[in-house]
């Protein structure tokens, strides 16, 4: 009998009984054959699957448990994906539509996805216009045979942008027969609704016949969830008065506004008319003209011409068609041929804002983005003020328009359809004593986007002032002026990968503990990147220019590994990677690894690997972007900020300034240093636990000069045109500022500063049987992160458990904890699994932006919940959010199972966070990285696979 240890004890306590139950009692199973496999961060086959890394593998079985339809979903939930993940919940983002993982929490750019342990082209619109990322959410579900997620730098044998770990997920590489999967599932608060059709049909028998060949394919559609679907919930809702704050809410008039917003009725205002005692021009009914009577200056002042948002998502509609072909052929003498062929299509629709407004005092033009040219201000149309008498104006002054523009069909909205082509030819055997694989392929990926709802302003105000037959501000307008002042255009972004393997690998000798094994290859890889802007905004004709990236590079490496067994139960690894890119020059990247099994029961393990990331195209190419982080008081208009000051511009107050992100030609690639300790413990038969330390350093970053502490911004004004100044007491008056106001400001790239991250992570599992009452299994991954500290320009921060580096890394927050708990039972033809996602509290704040006061947490999204107070305590830290998945089996024939699954069971709602930008354009206060479970609310689905 085993001594029970405090472990054990441990053990018993975070399992319940069935961690130390006599496992000895049960009959020793039929020893099986050993098999050998290659294992993400090895290049050496091996029988023994615990590596000196850590590795997570999640089987087509742990998938299917889940409940969940997509790959991306998935992955969102490990415990290991952090700061910087990217949802397909944010509609908002540079690189829409996509979804990306994002391990250690340093970006998706610094995560490594694979395909079959083969690079995959990335989605060809940059994270933030930067990172290049590989989309998962295109990946199909059913044709995945697992996912093998390791934790651990693996530049030495994968190069570039292994820094913070590899995710390689491995298709199916044989199919015998037809399976026919369906899924549906509806969400209880509306919206959301869902279901999938998988066919899959495989002949030929590889052992027998000598050859496999199957093909798959994947059809799911989601419907949208709107904002409106969940407005009953508070982190849904714009009004913020009875939370301290003022109200949000879409044609409410408030201090964030001066009390002049367009509503649900347009209406006209005399800037310049008579002011209340005490009060300003804004306060005055006189001073207002509403064009319809569905709305008047008492019902507009009382918030009562709000307008409901029925065009921004929590989840966009989307569709996915995915086929798969794959043949297998044995060659002869040991020698295999697998053809892989896929083709996946993801087309979803997303909200990027409003349906447009009139322009209240004057258009200043947009800043158009041709690539070759600098950014220039177009399209300046100058004040919109129309004089008395013109389109209604019975005011007797001339006055703003405020409204809605008639007659557009949506708001900004992007129809993006993303097709990811690949094609890998991959021939494996044994040649002059070592087995080799070599492989070749191509990928494409090609996003088509349609913009329709963008406005060109000039063709407006053209038509609003002409002579006869202007435009209608109440509609009704003709299919011509709508067609100029809303037109559709659209845009083709491809992003390319070509690649060439090879590897080689074989047991040198015998040492006096087991093998010396080595495995060397060499491989080559060229990536290009054509993402142009679409025209029209490129050229600042309906907005303001958007993200192009034109680029290429091509890397060719050599890379070796040598794994001893120098004595018995001690594993050492080492491995090494020289690359040359033609981008910038050369890469040499090392890593080691021990692996000693110091007890029968405890093995310790541990890692060093330095790492690097080439810098990109959208780094040192051709290529240009938007961006904007944190508020600012512009320098001239509001030094003091104070909105009230006189002569200030209270709009120049806790303004959000837009940069231009250029390129630096000269950059250099960032390089890592990561380490990692662990202990696998297996107390008792079935009972199994991995403790692991990890620190990564990465210097040298490439990051924006803007996101800087002390950098100073050389600003680019407007002209100038008539604005509201203050008078001193709260009231404004329209004049002429000294300077225009802020259109945009350039920055470009630098390596400067390091990002540090530290923790532990924790696997306990066991899998017990109680004989007629069925098999039990359990299983927690948990994540604590102990340090996350930024140095920037001299100057460290420490953001583990805070929102930041919101200016760097997305600000999707950056919370110590993330757990998942597996429970499962099996009996008979009956299976349930219940999974519980844990992502633990957080700060609001960001010290990296110098936001370090609750009073000025919502300074991090520069959102007006607030405006002019500060933020309650209680919202300066994000709650806990528990999400709980209840997925149930039941094989009912041999070819026939069917399944339900609830997921958020306990209708979580998300925790509010009024420091994220997420779904900024809603006007939501929720989380969509972290907490997308809560605002979808409680999903159910229904499926069944049938087989023969």
């Amino acid at each position: 009998m085993l001594r029970k240890t405090i472990l054990v004890r441990s053990l018993t306590l975070a399992f319940g009984a069935a961690a130390v139950l006599p496992a000895m009692a049960q009959q020793a199973a039929p020893a099986e054959p050993v098999q050998k496999v290659v294992v993400t961060g090895s290049l050496i086959s091996r029988a023994d699957k615990e590596t000196a890394s850590p590795v997570q593998t999640l089987s087509a079985d742990d998938l299917a448990k889940t409940g969940m339809t997509s790959v991306a979903e998935v992955l969102s939930n490990l415990s290991a994906n952090g700061q910087g993940t990217l949802g397909t919940g944010f509609a908002g983002a540079f690189a829409n539509g996509a979804s990306g993982v994002s391990l250690r929490g340093l970006t998706v750019g610094l995560t490594l996805v694979l395909i079959d342990g083969h690079r995959m082209a990335p989605y060809p619109l940059s994270d933030d216009g930067q990172r290049q990322f590989v989309d998962v959410s295109s990946i199909p579900f059913d044709a995945v045979e697992r996912i093998e997620v390791l934790k651990d730098g693996a530049s030495a044998l994968y190069g570039s942008d292994a820094v913070a770990g590899v995710v390689n997920i491995i298709l199916k590489k044989s199919f015998k027969g037809f399976a026919l999967k369906t899924d549906a599932g509806k969400s209880q608060h509306g919206g959301g609704n869902n279901y999938k059709v998988a066919l899959t049909g495989g002949v030929g028998d590889l052992e027998s016949d000598g050859y496999n060949a199957f093909l798959s394919a994947e059809y799911r559609h989601a419907d949208a969830i709107k904002v409106s679907d969940r407005s009953e919930y508070e982190w849904a809702n714009g009004d913020w008065r009875s939370r301290g704050g003022i109200n949000t809410t879409r044609g409410v008039p408030s201090p964030a506004n001066n009390f002049l917003t367009a509503a649900s009725s347009p209406f006209f205002y005399n800037p310049a008319g008579p002011r209340l005692p005490g009060g300003s021009a804004a306060d005055n009914p006189a001073n207002y003209q509403f064009l319809d009577t569905n709305c008047n200056f008492a019902k507009y002042r009382a918030g009562g011409c709000a307008v409901d948002d029925i065009w921004s998502n929590i989840q966009p509609e989307s569709h996915n068609l995915n086929v798969l072909g794959s043949f297998t052929k044995k060659l002869g003498n040991d020698w295999t041929l697998n053809l892989k062929g896929s083709v996946f299509k993801r087309q979803s629709v997303n909200n990027r804002g409003w349906p447009g407004t009139f322009s209240a005092s004057s258009f200043l033009g947009n800043t158009s983005l041709v690539p070759g040219q600098n950014p220039q201000i177009v399209n300046v149309y100058g004040s919109t003020l129309f004089p008395a008498g013109r389109q209604g104006n019975n005011l007797g002054a001339p006055a703003r328009l405020y409204g809605y523009i008639p007659g557009l069909n949506a708001s900004a909205t992007n129809d993006n359809s993303s097709t990811s082509t690949r094609f890998a030819a991959e021939v494996t055997g044994a040649a002059l004593g070592w087995d080799v694989t070599a492989a070749i392929g191509h990928a494409k990926v090609k996003t088509e986007s349609e913009y329709t709802g963008y406005v060109n302003r000039v063709a407006l105000y053209q038509a609003l002032n002409r002579a006869t037959n202007p435009f209608n501000p109440l509609g009704g307008n003709s299919p011509e002026d709508m067609a100029a002042i809303q037109p559709s255009f659209g845009n083709t972004s491809e992003s390319k990968l070509t690649f060439f393997d090879f590897v080689a690998q074989r047991e040198l000798m015998q040492l006096q503990g087991g093998p010396l094994a080595m495995g060397w290859g060499i491989s080559w890889k060229k990536k290009e990147q054509n993402a142009p802007s679409p025209s029209l905004l490129a050229e600042g004709i309906v907005g303001n220019g958007a993200a192009y990236v034109f680029g290429k590079e091509t890397n060719t490496a050599a890379f070796a590994e040598l794994n001893a067994m120098p004595i018995k139960d001690l594993e050492l690894v080492a491995a090494a990677r020289y690359d040359h890119y033609d981008t910038y020059g050369n890469s040499f990247t090392p890593s080691a690894k021990f692996k000693w099994k110091a007890h029968p029961m405890a093995t310790l393990r541990g890692t060093f690997a330095r790492g690097f990331r080439a810098p990109n195209s959208a780094e040192v190419g051709s290529a240009s972007s938007f961006f904007s982080f944190h508020a600012i008081n512009d320098p001239i208009l509001c030094a003091d900020g104070n909105p009230t000051t006189r002569g200030n511009v209270p709009t120049a107050c806790q303004m959000t300034p837009a940069f231009v992100q250029v390129t630096t030609k000269d950059l250099e690639p960032e390089k890592s240093k990561s380490y990692t300790l662990g202990l696998v413990l297996e107390p008792v038969k079935n009972v199994s636990a991995t403790l692991d330390y990890y620190s990564i350093e990465v210097k040298n970053q490439i990051n924006t000069a803007a996101g800087l502490p002390g950098f100073v911004p050389s600003y680019v004004r407007n002209a100038i045109f008539p604005v509201e100044i203050a008078n001193g007491d709260g009231t404004t008056t329209s004049g002429l500022p000294p300077v225009g106001t802020i259109a945009y400001a350039t920055s470009g790239y630098v390596n400067t500063g390091a990002t540090k991250t530290s923790g532990v992570e924790l696997n306990l599992s066991t899998k017990q049987k109680f004989g007629e009452y069925g098999t039990g299994k359990a299983e927690l991954t948990f994540n604590h992160m102990i340090s996350y500290e930024i140095d920037s320009n001299g100057t460290k921060y420490e953001l583990a458990g805070t929102h930041g580096p919101s200016a760097i890394s997305g600000n999707t927050g950056n919370p110590k904890n993330r757990a998942q708990l597996v429970l499962g039972w099996e009996k008979g033809p009956a299976t349930i699994t219940t999974t519980f996602n844990w992502v633990g509290k957080f700060s609001a704040l960001d010290p990296s932006i110098d936001v370090n006061d609750c009073a000025n947490a919502v300074d991090v999204s520069s959102r007006t919940y607030f405006f002019g107070k500060d933020t309650p305590a209680a919202y300066c830290t994000i709650r806990s959010f528990t999400s709980t998945d209840l997925n149930m089996t039941y094989k009912v024939t041999p070819n026939l199972t069917l399944k339900a699954s609830i997921l958020n069971l306990f209708d979580r709602q998300p925790p509010i966070d009024v420091a994220t930008y997420g779904n900024a354009n809603a006007m939501t206060s929720y989380n969509a990285s972290l907490h997308q479970a809560g605002a979808i609310g409680r999903f159910f689905s229904i499926g069944a696979n049938y087989t023969f």
